[in-house]
């Protein structure tokens, strides 16, 4: 694997392939421009948190 990605664990494997399925989608030669490829990201995260384990939580749970 050549770039940014030197490892993919499988546990997050899914997320990876959804990035480079929304940029290969969303690319600039299909004529889209970055304001619509940043509206149809954010459009994606409305409604979506990201949360974090508390440090009183159990690795595990």
């Amino acid at each position: 694997m050549i770039g940014v990605y030197h490892h993919v664990s499988e546990a997050h494997l899914k997320r990876y392939l959804a990035e480079f399925n929304f940029r290969y989608n969303y690319r600039a030669s299909l004529k889209i421009s970055d304001k619509e490829r940043a509206d149809k990201l954010l459009e994606g995260a409305r409604g979506k948190r990201l949360t974090y384990r508390r440090i009183d939580e159990s690795a595990h749970a």
